[in-house]
């Protein structure tokens, strides 16, 4: 697979099958992945990915724990800017049209919203985090190894889900996989596994700007 069809063929998968992710895939993966840049080689990044078990019994606590008060961080901010609360509202209406989940359906949309707690039936599920030093440079940098990640995982024919969603549970999944929340912040998870194929919430139609909506050209 080419880079070029790793970028458009990769999508956020909201239903999975329940085939397993070999070991040696994902070791494959993360192997090339640690070749993502940094600024100043610092490679901040750090990760536990979980299946089988450890992933139920975390994913059980997740659904009978609330929320975390006070959040880990806030990632929601950029709605006050209209143009990303309008890009917000756009991908929501095609998900949930797709769905045929009505605006008014607030049942079907929080049942829908607590598949996040179990990754959308992901068989594995990388957690990502930092040292809470770092800042936001080294943000950038773990997000650019993620994306890497994701990249590679298309090149294996896997699908992936980011889910920043999960650090409104930072603390319970911290301590789960025995990481100290006094010195490290949890960013979010990734959902591995395969698509199932024929989910409509796998395939409605998603909008990205033009380039020359956000990027300009001087001097050619």
């Amino acid at each position: 697979m080419s880079v070029s069809d790793a970028v458009l063929s990769r999508r956020s998968i909201r239903a999975f099958k329940d085939t397993p992710v070999p070991l040696e895939v994902l070791r494959r993966i993360m192997d090339k992945a640690r070749w993502a840049p940094s600024g100043c080689n610092f490679q901040p990044w750090e990760a536990t990915i979980l299946t089988g078990e450890p992933l139920k019994a975390l994913q059980g606590k997740i659904l009978q724990s609330p929320p975390q008060d006070p959040i880990e961080y806030s990632f929601s901010d950029p709605e006050v800017i209209p143009e990303c609360k309008a890009r917000l509202q756009a991908v929501g209406a095609a998900m949930y049209t797709a769905m045929n989940i009505g605006r008014g359906d607030k049942d079907a949309r929080l049942e829908f919203m607590q598949k996040n707690a179990t990754s959308f039936g992901a068989p594995a599920l990388l957690v990502c985090y930092m040292d809470r030093r770092n800042s936001a440079p080294q943000w950038s940098d773990t997000g650019m190894w993620l994306q890497t990640i994701m990249l590679l995982a298309r090149e294996e024919g896997l699908d992936t889900c980011p889910q920043e969603f999960l650090s409104l549970y930072a603390r319970l999944i911290k301590e789960h996989i025995g990481v100290s929340d006094e010195s490290h912040i949890l960013f979010c998870g990734i959902a591995i596994g395969y698509r199932e194929e024929d989910e409509a919430v796998n395939n409605f139609p998603r909008e990205r700007e033009p380039v020359d909506g956000n990027v300009r050209f001087l001097g050619f």
